[in-house]
Protein backbone atom coordinates (compact mmCIF):
# COMPACT_ATOMS: atom_id res chain seq x y z
CA UNK A 1 0.00 0.00 0.00
CA UNK A 2 1.76 3.53 -0.76
CA UNK A 3 1.72 5.51 2.17
CA UNK A 4 -0.87 8.61 2.11
CA UNK A 5 0.29 11.66 0.69
CA UNK A 6 1.95 14.51 2.76
CA UNK A 7 0.05 18.08 2.05
CA UNK A 8 1.66 20.49 -0.09
CA UNK A 9 5.17 21.60 1.31
CA UNK A 10 5.19 19.36 4.10
CA UNK A 11 9.08 18.17 4.80
CA UNK A 12 8.31 15.70 7.14
CA UNK A 13 5.33 14.17 9.14
CA UNK A 14 4.60 16.39 12.34
CA UNK A 15 1.06 16.26 14.67
CA UNK A 16 -0.55 19.36 12.63
CA UNK A 17 0.00 17.40 9.14
CA UNK A 18 -1.04 13.71 10.88
CA UNK A 19 -3.95 15.29 11.94
CA UNK A 20 -4.82 17.42 8.16
CA UNK A 21 -4.49 14.09 6.88
CA UNK A 22 -6.64 12.44 9.18
CA UNK A 23 -8.91 14.88 9.25
CA UNK A 24 -9.03 15.58 13.10
CA UNK A 25 -7.85 17.99 15.67
CA UNK A 26 -4.25 18.21 16.20
CA UNK A 27 -5.15 17.86 19.77
CA UNK A 28 -6.55 14.57 18.93
CA UNK A 29 -3.65 13.38 17.04
CA UNK A 30 -1.28 13.92 20.48
CA UNK A 31 -3.67 12.37 22.70
CA UNK A 32 -4.18 9.17 20.20
CA UNK A 33 -0.80 9.05 20.04
CA UNK A 34 0.26 8.85 23.54
CA UNK A 35 -2.20 6.04 24.52
CA UNK A 36 -5.07 8.29 25.61
CA UNK A 37 -8.54 6.28 26.74
CA UNK A 38 -10.13 9.49 25.89
CA UNK A 39 -9.79 9.18 22.18
CA UNK A 40 -11.48 5.72 21.21
CA UNK A 41 -9.37 2.78 19.78
CA UNK A 42 -10.36 2.88 16.53
CA UNK A 43 -9.12 6.43 16.27
CA UNK A 44 -5.89 5.73 17.86
CA UNK A 45 -5.44 2.57 15.93
CA UNK A 46 -5.84 4.40 12.25
CA UNK A 47 -3.78 7.35 13.65
CA UNK A 48 -1.02 4.42 14.44
CA UNK A 49 -1.21 3.55 11.21
CA UNK A 50 -1.01 6.55 9.63
CA UNK A 51 2.03 7.64 11.96
CA UNK A 52 3.58 4.87 10.84
CA UNK A 53 3.01 5.11 7.24
CA UNK A 54 3.92 8.91 6.76
CA UNK A 55 7.39 8.22 8.99
CA UNK A 56 6.19 10.43 11.95
CA UNK A 57 8.60 10.42 14.83
CA UNK A 58 8.31 12.56 18.01
CA UNK A 59 10.40 16.24 17.41
CA UNK A 60 12.99 15.89 20.11
CA UNK A 61 12.48 19.70 20.75
CA UNK A 62 9.52 18.89 21.69
CA UNK A 63 9.73 16.26 24.19
CA UNK A 64 12.54 18.49 25.80
CA UNK A 65 9.69 21.03 25.91
CA UNK A 66 7.61 18.46 27.77
CA UNK A 67 9.60 15.97 29.65
CA UNK A 68 12.52 19.04 30.45
CA UNK A 69 15.54 16.62 29.25
CA UNK A 70 16.30 15.96 25.70
CA UNK A 71 17.48 12.25 25.65
CA UNK A 72 21.11 14.21 24.58
CA UNK A 73 24.08 13.29 25.98
CA UNK A 74 27.67 15.25 25.42
CA UNK A 75 30.97 13.90 24.56
CA UNK A 76 33.45 16.04 24.93
CA UNK A 77 36.36 13.73 22.91
CA UNK A 78 40.19 14.03 23.20
CA UNK A 79 42.69 14.27 19.38
CA UNK A 80 41.46 12.37 17.06
CA UNK A 81 44.73 11.00 16.52
CA UNK A 82 44.73 8.73 19.26
CA UNK A 83 43.13 5.38 18.37
CA UNK A 84 42.55 5.04 21.88
CA UNK A 85 39.64 7.35 21.99
CA UNK A 86 38.25 6.01 18.44
CA UNK A 87 38.19 3.10 20.91
CA UNK A 88 36.46 5.13 23.41
CA UNK A 89 34.12 6.64 20.99
CA UNK A 90 32.96 3.39 19.89
CA UNK A 91 32.07 1.90 23.37
CA UNK A 92 30.52 4.63 24.21
CA UNK A 93 28.16 4.50 21.57
CA UNK A 94 27.07 0.98 21.77
CA UNK A 95 26.24 1.28 25.35
CA UNK A 96 24.74 4.18 25.66
CA UNK A 97 21.91 3.19 22.98
CA UNK A 98 20.25 0.54 25.14
CA UNK A 99 20.15 2.91 28.40
CA UNK A 100 18.22 5.40 25.74
CA UNK A 101 21.21 8.15 25.40
CA UNK A 102 22.12 9.75 22.27
CA UNK A 103 25.69 11.09 21.87
CA UNK A 104 26.36 14.42 20.60
CA UNK A 105 30.22 14.29 19.59
CA UNK A 106 31.75 17.46 20.13
CA UNK A 107 35.20 17.35 19.27
CA UNK A 108 38.37 19.92 21.54
CA UNK A 109 40.84 17.85 21.27
CA UNK A 110 44.04 18.37 23.53
CA UNK A 111 44.37 20.86 26.50
CA UNK A 112 41.72 22.51 28.27
CA UNK A 113 38.22 22.97 27.12
CA UNK A 114 37.16 26.63 25.24
CA UNK A 115 34.13 28.64 26.22
CA UNK A 116 32.53 27.65 22.82
CA UNK A 117 32.70 24.54 23.83
CA UNK A 118 30.52 24.68 27.41
CA UNK A 119 28.24 26.87 25.52
CA UNK A 120 27.71 24.28 22.94
CA UNK A 121 26.84 21.79 25.98
CA UNK A 122 24.06 24.29 27.21
CA UNK A 123 23.19 25.32 23.28
CA UNK A 124 22.11 21.79 22.80
CA UNK A 125 20.54 21.38 26.11
CA UNK A 126 22.13 18.49 27.06
CA UNK A 127 21.33 16.35 29.43
CA UNK A 128 24.45 15.27 31.21
CA UNK A 129 28.00 15.45 29.64
CA UNK A 130 31.13 12.53 29.47
CA UNK A 131 34.42 14.61 29.32
CA UNK A 132 37.83 13.02 28.14
CA UNK A 133 41.63 13.77 27.67
CA UNK A 134 40.58 17.52 27.87
CA UNK A 135 40.70 20.36 31.13
CA UNK A 136 38.06 21.34 32.80
CA UNK A 137 38.42 24.70 33.53
CA UNK A 138 36.89 25.85 36.87
CA UNK A 139 34.52 28.45 35.09
CA UNK A 140 33.12 25.85 32.57
CA UNK A 141 32.45 23.18 35.41
CA UNK A 142 30.53 25.89 37.44
CA UNK A 143 28.56 26.69 34.29
CA UNK A 144 27.31 23.48 33.92
CA UNK A 145 26.60 22.97 37.37
CA UNK A 146 24.57 25.86 37.73
CA UNK A 147 22.40 24.46 34.95
CA UNK A 148 22.19 21.50 36.20
CA UNK A 149 24.22 19.57 33.30
CA UNK A 150 26.45 16.71 35.40
CA UNK A 151 29.55 16.12 33.99
CA UNK A 152 31.22 12.73 34.37
CA UNK A 153 35.28 12.99 33.30
CA UNK A 154 36.79 9.83 31.81
CA UNK A 155 40.30 9.02 31.70
CA UNK A 156 41.21 11.72 33.87
CA UNK A 157 40.64 12.67 37.23
CA UNK A 158 37.86 14.61 38.87
CA UNK A 159 37.89 18.57 38.82
CA UNK A 160 35.54 20.75 41.14
CA UNK A 161 32.17 20.01 39.88
CA UNK A 162 32.43 16.52 38.02
CA UNK A 163 32.69 13.36 38.91
CA UNK A 164 35.47 10.65 37.18
CA UNK A 165 36.31 6.99 36.12
CA UNK A 166 39.68 6.51 35.50
CA UNK A 167 42.04 3.35 35.05
CA UNK A 168 44.59 2.77 38.17
CA UNK A 169 47.29 4.58 36.29
CA UNK A 170 50.07 4.33 39.23
CA UNK A 171 49.25 0.39 39.86
CA UNK A 172 49.56 -0.26 36.67
CA UNK A 173 52.76 1.25 35.80
CA UNK A 174 54.01 0.27 38.92
CA UNK A 175 53.63 -3.00 37.84
CA UNK A 176 55.42 -2.62 34.33
CA UNK A 177 58.46 -1.19 36.60
CA UNK A 178 58.39 -3.86 38.67
CA UNK A 179 58.12 -6.12 35.39
CA UNK A 180 61.43 -4.60 33.98
CA UNK A 181 63.20 -4.74 37.71
CA UNK A 182 62.63 -8.30 38.10
CA UNK A 183 64.26 -8.83 34.38
CA UNK A 184 67.59 -7.61 35.51
CA UNK A 185 67.07 -4.29 33.32
CA UNK A 186 69.38 -1.54 34.65
CA UNK A 187 69.14 1.35 33.16
CA UNK A 188 65.42 2.88 32.44
CA UNK A 189 63.79 5.59 30.37
CA UNK A 190 60.08 6.93 30.38
CA UNK A 191 59.17 8.42 26.99
CA UNK A 192 56.66 11.31 28.60
CA UNK A 193 53.72 13.53 27.83
CA UNK A 194 54.82 17.28 28.09
CA UNK A 195 50.88 18.21 28.26
CA UNK A 196 49.31 18.79 31.45
CA UNK A 197 47.70 15.10 31.49
CA UNK A 198 46.78 13.94 34.56
CA UNK A 199 46.83 10.12 32.87
CA UNK A 200 50.00 10.91 31.50
CA UNK A 201 51.60 12.46 34.81
CA UNK A 202 50.24 9.40 37.19
CA UNK A 203 51.76 6.88 34.86
CA UNK A 204 54.78 8.76 35.04
CA UNK A 205 54.71 8.51 38.86
CA UNK A 206 54.02 5.22 39.44
CA UNK A 207 56.88 3.92 37.15
CA UNK A 208 59.77 6.24 38.93
CA UNK A 209 57.92 5.44 42.55
CA UNK A 210 58.41 2.19 41.97
CA UNK A 211 61.88 2.68 40.18
CA UNK A 212 62.84 4.69 43.28
CA UNK A 213 61.04 1.83 45.69
CA UNK A 214 63.60 -0.54 44.39
CA UNK A 215 66.67 1.65 45.00
CA UNK A 216 67.57 2.20 41.11
CA UNK A 217 68.77 5.21 39.92
CA UNK A 218 66.28 7.49 37.94
CA UNK A 219 65.34 6.59 34.90
CA UNK A 220 65.94 9.10 31.67
CA UNK A 221 63.07 11.33 30.59
CA UNK A 222 62.05 12.02 26.85
CA UNK A 223 59.29 13.87 25.95
CA UNK A 224 56.90 12.23 23.14
CA UNK A 225 54.09 14.70 23.13
CA UNK A 226 51.74 12.20 22.96
CA UNK A 227 52.09 11.28 19.39
CA UNK A 228 53.00 8.91 17.41
CA UNK A 229 55.66 11.21 15.76
CA UNK A 230 57.09 12.50 19.29
CA UNK A 231 57.21 8.80 19.99
CA UNK A 232 59.06 7.77 16.95
CA UNK A 233 61.94 11.30 17.30
CA UNK A 234 62.51 9.74 20.66
CA UNK A 235 63.37 6.50 19.80
CA UNK A 236 65.62 8.30 17.23
CA UNK A 237 67.54 10.34 20.54
CA UNK A 238 67.95 6.78 22.24
CA UNK A 239 69.40 5.50 18.98
CA UNK A 240 72.01 8.06 19.32
CA UNK A 241 72.90 7.73 22.65
CA UNK A 242 76.33 5.34 23.10
CA UNK A 243 75.63 2.34 24.03
CA UNK A 244 76.83 2.17 27.37
CA UNK A 245 74.53 5.34 27.64
CA UNK A 246 71.47 3.62 26.17
CA UNK A 247 68.43 2.29 28.72
CA UNK A 248 67.79 -0.80 29.03
CA UNK A 249 64.08 -1.06 28.72
CA UNK A 250 61.61 2.16 27.67
CA UNK A 251 58.17 2.69 29.07
CA UNK A 252 55.80 4.83 26.92
CA UNK A 253 53.48 6.33 28.99
CA UNK A 254 50.67 5.75 25.93
CA UNK A 255 50.81 3.01 23.36
CA UNK A 256 50.55 5.05 20.44
CA UNK A 257 53.82 6.75 21.77
CA UNK A 258 55.26 3.08 21.82
CA UNK A 259 54.12 2.09 18.49
CA UNK A 260 56.30 5.39 17.39
CA UNK A 261 59.47 4.20 19.55
CA UNK A 262 58.91 0.44 18.14
CA UNK A 263 59.22 1.88 14.36
CA UNK A 264 61.98 4.15 15.06
CA UNK A 265 63.97 1.55 16.95
CA UNK A 266 63.18 -0.81 14.05
CA UNK A 267 64.67 1.78 11.23
CA UNK A 268 68.04 2.28 13.21
CA UNK A 269 68.48 -1.35 13.64
CA UNK A 270 67.95 -1.41 17.57
CA UNK A 271 67.13 -5.17 18.15
CA UNK A 272 63.30 -5.46 20.70
CA UNK A 273 63.82 -6.39 23.38
CA UNK A 274 67.29 -7.92 22.66
CA UNK A 275 69.05 -4.68 22.77
CA UNK A 276 66.06 -2.30 24.39
CA UNK A 277 62.71 -3.51 25.75
CA UNK A 278 59.94 -1.45 25.39
CA UNK A 279 56.40 -1.16 27.20
CA UNK A 280 53.24 0.91 26.70
CA UNK A 281 49.96 1.67 28.27
CA UNK A 282 46.47 1.46 27.03
CA UNK A 283 45.79 -1.94 25.51
CA UNK A 284 44.84 -0.77 22.18
CA UNK A 285 43.92 -3.55 19.87
CA UNK A 286 46.67 -2.78 17.47
CA UNK A 287 49.30 -2.88 20.30
CA UNK A 288 48.62 -7.30 19.86
CA UNK A 289 49.84 -7.00 15.92
CA UNK A 290 52.80 -8.75 14.92
CA UNK A 291 55.03 -5.61 13.76
CA UNK A 292 54.50 -4.48 17.62
CA UNK A 293 53.67 -7.26 19.91
CA UNK A 294 53.84 -4.49 22.64
CA UNK A 295 53.45 -5.10 26.41
CA UNK A 296 51.11 -3.06 27.90
CA UNK A 297 48.54 -2.63 30.51
CA UNK A 298 45.07 -2.61 29.17
CA UNK A 299 42.43 -0.24 30.43
CA UNK A 300 39.46 -1.80 31.13
CA UNK A 301 37.35 0.37 28.33
CA UNK A 302 34.23 -1.26 28.69
CA UNK A 303 33.98 -1.05 32.70
CA UNK A 304 35.08 2.41 32.36
CA UNK A 305 32.33 3.63 30.16
CA UNK A 306 29.48 1.32 31.90
CA UNK A 307 30.80 3.16 35.47
CA UNK A 308 30.87 6.71 33.97
CA UNK A 309 27.33 6.17 32.39
CA UNK A 310 25.85 4.64 35.33
CA UNK A 311 27.63 7.93 36.94
CA UNK A 312 25.90 10.58 34.48
CA UNK A 313 22.27 8.33 34.98
CA UNK A 314 22.33 8.56 38.24
CA UNK A 315 23.24 12.71 38.80
CA UNK A 316 20.76 13.12 35.99
CA UNK A 317 18.07 11.74 37.94
CA UNK A 318 19.41 13.14 41.23
CA UNK A 319 21.10 16.11 40.83
CA UNK A 320 22.13 16.48 44.78
CA UNK A 321 23.92 12.89 44.72
CA UNK A 322 27.59 14.18 45.55
CA UNK A 323 30.66 13.50 43.39
CA UNK A 324 31.91 10.26 42.90
CA UNK A 325 35.37 8.89 41.52
CA UNK A 326 35.72 5.58 40.50
CA UNK A 327 39.59 3.97 39.90
CA UNK A 328 39.76 0.55 37.92
CA UNK A 329 42.43 -1.38 37.63
CA UNK A 330 43.71 -2.23 34.16
CA UNK A 331 44.93 -5.91 32.83
CA UNK A 332 49.05 -6.26 32.39
CA UNK A 333 49.74 -7.92 28.92
CA UNK A 334 52.99 -9.98 28.67
CA UNK A 335 54.15 -9.69 24.64
CA UNK A 336 57.14 -9.91 23.26
CA UNK A 337 58.37 -6.44 23.34
CA UNK A 338 59.34 -6.76 26.73
CA UNK A 339 60.24 -10.64 27.22
CA UNK A 340 63.14 -11.83 29.61
CA UNK A 341 66.44 -10.53 29.06
CA UNK A 342 69.54 -12.46 29.99
CA UNK A 343 70.21 -13.18 33.83
CA UNK A 344 72.38 -11.09 35.05
CA UNK A 345 75.34 -13.07 37.75
CA UNK A 346 74.14 -14.47 40.75
CA UNK A 347 75.15 -11.62 43.61
CA UNK A 348 74.58 -8.82 41.21
CA UNK A 349 73.08 -5.39 43.13
CA UNK A 350 70.29 -5.63 40.36
CA UNK A 351 68.20 -8.47 41.88
CA UNK A 352 64.95 -8.26 43.50
CA UNK A 353 64.71 -6.55 46.57
CA UNK A 354 63.55 -8.36 49.71
CA UNK A 355 60.01 -6.23 49.85
CA UNK A 356 59.40 -5.80 45.51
Amino acid sequence: MDNPPLPAGARRATIVTLSRVAGVAPSTVSRALKGDTRISPETRARIGRLAKELGYTPHASARTLSSGRSGLIGLVIGASSNPFYTELLHEAVRQAAPLGMRLLIIHAGPGPIENSTADALLQYQVDGCLMTSVELPSHAAAICAANGVPVVMVNRVARMNSSAVTCDNLFGAAQLARLLLEQGRRRLAVVRTSASSSTGKERERGFLERVSEWGREPPLLFDGRSTYEGGYEMAQRIADLPPAQRPEAVFAVSDIMAFGVLDGFRLRGVRVPQDIAVVGFDGLPAAARPCYDLTTVEQPLQAMIGRALGMLQARIGNPSLPDETASLRGRLLMRGSAAMAAPHPAGSAFGSPAAG
